[in-house]
């Protein structure tokens, strides 16, 4: 995350990022084919403005990570644990702690997946933190937690540099850590963490960018909202999205690169861009929550019916736009409830002394409005919210 240099050696693939976006590598995700779904989209760049269906197409795979070490990944549904395994994990009247970066639908159905994993392994769930994204909150939190001797962590770091020394420290003291997308500066697999599980990242951001191609008609102008911060997460899945975008559609022009660098921002910073290109084609943003709403409450506020928006992550204000035909036209999804019930299993490996493998990644799906019920069900094992399915009239 911040202040960690780059290794470019580990990275297939060549697009750069303008000066002054910080970009931290630790990981690589495979690429595989995506979904396609019939969707309609509307261009209003280079010809003027037309509706018809298309599909979204799996473009070419321009690039890959690699892991922090070099690690293949390994699938979620590689972990398994025999009976025998989980009566031995039952007897130990083991406890866990959680430590996450913040409040949201994705935290929330991670949390589900692992408390649901940790009901069947017999293990107590003893405290929950979220940070709000703060490293030094989170470090806080996981000082305090020392006091209550887990016998496992699962978290999802803010911070690679801050929040390293309390991890290593709670590591001493004898909890197995599970990591959750971030891996921490000088944290030794095997020794002070058990695995660390994220998703097909890669894959997610050129999910984004095959579907924002769809939906402009695979021509006309962009902006691009990255998180302008050394961010694993989503560091890779914003250079796949604009390695994906610049190499395999030539027709579409990123006409604005605008970072992120505070989430909660985004309103501020969608408004100078929606100023300079009132009629840019579509909008990737980073991700979801706040930082999509942002961009979406910028372009209703500057009365933009046109411009196309895609962004990562489900949320509920960005599916009630979708379910209603508004400017969101896809979110990229992965399957966090799959990731807790990995992260929980990844857990047992460590109290069992088990060789966990060091790598694991979860796949991801493409949500439109045609799929949005069908997607809230597979990514966070739940149907949409209320105000969703009444806007879909179901």
């Amino acid at each position: 995350m911040q202040h960690h240099a780059v290794d470019r050696s580990l990275v297939r693939g060549d697009s750069r990022r303008p000066t002054g976006c910080r970009r931290a590598r630790f990981a690589t995700v495979v690429v595989v084919p995506l979904l396609v779904a019939g969707v309609s989209c509307t261009s209003t760049e280079g010809g003027g403005e037309r509706a018809r269906s298309v599909p979204i197409k799996s473009s070419k795979a321009v690039g890959a990570t690699v892991g922090p070490r070099g690690e293949k990944p390994t699938p979620t549904s590689a972990l398994t644990l025999t009976p025998a395994e989980v009566a031995t994990v039952r007897a130990g009247r083991y406890t866990a702690a959680l430590a996450w970066h913040e409040n949201s639908d994705f935290t929330t159905a991670v949390t589900a997946g692992a408390r649901d994993e940790f009901r069947q392994l017999g293990i107590e769930v003893i405290a929950e933190t979220s940070a709000n994204f703060d490293p030094a909150k989170q470090k806080s939190d996981i000082e305090t937690m020392e006091a209550l001797e887990p016998s496992v962590l699962l978290t999802l770091p803010v911070d690679d540099v801050i929040t390293a020394p309390a991890y290593k420290a709670l590591a001493r003291q004898g909890t197995k850590i599970v990591l959750l997308s971030t891996l921490p500066r000088g944290m030794r697999y095997g020794r002070d963490y058990v695995n660390l599980v994220t998703d097909d990242l890669f894959e997610m951001g050129k999910r984004a960018a095959d579907a924002l191609a769809a939906a402009v008609g695979n021509q006309g102008t962009i902006a691009d909202f990255f998180h302008d911060a050394e961010h694993y997460v989503t560091n890779e899945r914003d250079e796949a999205f604009l390695q994906t975008i610049t190499t395999n559609y030539p027709k579409i022009d990123v006409v604005a690169k605008q970072g992120i660098a505070d989430p909660n921002n985004s309103l501020d910073e969608a408004n100078a861009v929606l100023l300079a290109h009132p009629h840019v084609s579509g909008i990737y943003v980073t991700f979801s929550q706040p930082p999509a709403e942002g961009v979406l409450a910028a372009l209703h506020a500057n009365g933009n019916t046109t411009t196309k928006l895609v962004s990562l992550d489900l949320d509920e204000p960005l599916a009630l736009d979708m379910a209603k035909g508004g400017a969101t036209f896809a979110l990229i999804a992965d399957k966090p409830y799959d990731l807790g019930q990995a992260m929980a299993k990844s857990a047992a490996y460590g109290l069992l002394d088990k060789s966990a493998p060091a790598f694991v990644v979860g796949p991801a799906m493409t949500i439109t409005k045609a799929n949005l019920v069908e997607g809230y069900r597979e990514s966070l094992r739940e149907n949409p919210p209320a105000s969703v399915m009444k806007a879909l009239g179901k």
